[in-house]
């Protein structure tokens, strides 16, 4: 019969923790990929809104509208600077997710391979003691009397 792997809660445990830090990860980077396209989104408005701005500036504004229009992109601005920070917090949040995952999955591995030499360990020595059974059955005497 075989031993039960001594380390399997540790093991289980360990597979456990390894799953909860993919979802996490996951997590991270979807929330790093919604942060950087927020920034795109506000960097592309802004474009347009300056491009409009220049196109109303060229057909003459009045004072009133082009401190409006000025006023309104610093806004702008003020928004992608404040999203570029959202995003740089946002990848330093994924790439400690990534090390944190890279070294639970390390110390899953290593639990893994020692369950994996246990299993070997185990096949290994029951194979042995079948074998040894074997030998043992095939050299009693044959007690139906017919010698061969």
């Amino acid at each position: 019969m075989t031993k039960p792997f001594t380390l399997q809660p540790l093991l289980d445990l360990m597979q456990t923790r390894t799953d909860e830090a993919t979802r996490r990860l996951g997590r991270l980077i979807a929330e790093e990929r919604s942060a950087h396209s927020r920034l795109e989104l506000l960097e592309q408005y802004r474009e347009e809104y300056n491009q409009r701005f220049r196109e109303s500036s060229q057909s003459g504004m009045t004072p009133l509208a082009w401190r409006n229009f000025q006023d309104f992109i610093g806004r702008i601005d003020e928004a992608i600077e404040q999203q570029r920070q959202v995003v740089a917090h946002s990848q330093r949040n994924t790439a400690a997710g990534q090390a944190h995952w890279q070294a639970q999955n390390t110390r899953l591995k290593a639990i893994d391979t020692l369950s994996d030499r246990h299993q070997a360990s185990e096949r290994y020595r029951e194979d042995k003691l079948e074998q040894k059974q074997q030998d043992e059955f095939a050299a009693r005497p044959n007690k139906q009397g017919f010698e061969p």
